[in-house]
């Protein structure tokens, strides 16, 4: 059976117990739940911090374990699927369930209920936390410190506007497999974007072209997606759109005619645009 190696628990003859009767495998492991105590941890396509970063875990996102090697785990990350390997000191026993989500842009955690003691961090938007004490305006995270409590919105509180999300990332650097508020790539911005008012949303571009319904390029307007070969923008309105992109190598606004003149120029037209719904 063909499988999507990017969210397939398995390799080297091992594979997660969900699979079995489903992908042959010569051993079939039950996963161990672990959460990232990292700001941010990538996700890599080797144990080796020389290999491609394909995703990234932030605070409190749960990590599947399958394996261990030389000081990386194997698994999959419960939030997106993705599958790689992400340095154990990022990881440690599950979180307890999380009771907010980071919903400022980014924010730092205290040692202590002051803000003049030891800072942690930048958390970024959409980790998620157990809030288990406040204390004036600050709120005492598990595992983390004291973030501002004015950063931090109760799970299943949701914005309304993924665009106006995207937007507070303007001028955040490009980075390839980023997902934080520090760094991240064009389909990082739509996943962040799309969380922060509570739709699930898969990893890469391939993935997102499912997202939603096909609309007419008349029809584009604020919020919907545009596509090219591995890329994905945000509309704005008024034929504006936000990506995090190479040519800007930041997340940026730009007209889409102009986004399409220079893709289109580097060899690729435009693949479809898309409705959320």
């Amino acid at each position: 059976m063909k499988h999507d190696p990017r969210i397939t628990p398995c390799r080297d003859g091992i594979a997660a117990r969900s699979l079995e009767g489903i992908l042959e495998a010569e051993v079939y492991l039950d996963p161990k739940a672990m959460s990232c105590v990292a700001a941010a941890a990538a996700i890599r396509s080797a144990p080796d911090a020389n290999s491609e970063q394909m995703d990234q875990l932030l605070f409190g996102e749960r990590f599947e374990v399958l394996e261990e090697e030389g000081g990386w785990l194997f698994g999959q990350a419960a939030r997106d699927g993705y599958v790689g390997f992400v340095e154990a000191t990022a990881l440690g026993p599950v979180a307890p369930m999380p009771t907010h989500r980071v919903s400022g842009l980014r924010t730092y955690a205290f040692a202590e209920a002051s803000i003049k003691t030891r800072a942690s961090g930048p958390y970024s938007i959409n980790s998620l936390v157990a809030v288990e004490a406040v204390e004036g305006k600050l709120a005492k995270v598990a595992g983390g410190g004291w973030m501002t409590a004015d950063h931090l919105s109760p799970i299943g509180w949701f914005e309304q506007d993924w665009a106006a999300v995207a937007e507070r990332f303007v001028g955040a650097p490009y980075l390839w497999g980023g997902r934080e508020s520090l760094g991240l790539d064009c389909s990082g911005l739509v996943q962040q974007a799309l969380f922060a008012c509570g739709y699930a949303c898969p990893r890469d571009t391939d993935q997102q072209q499912e997202l939603g319904v096909e609309i007419a390029p008349a029809e584009f307007g604020r919020g919907d997606l545009v596509f090219w070969t591995g890329h994905v923008a945000i509309g704005l309105g008024d034929g504006r759109i936000v990506h995090a992109n190479g040519h800007h190598m930041a997340t940026a606004i730009e007209p889409l005619s102009e986004a399409i003149t220079r893709i289109g120029a580097a060899g690729s037209p435009v693949l479809g645009y898309r409705r959320v719904t």
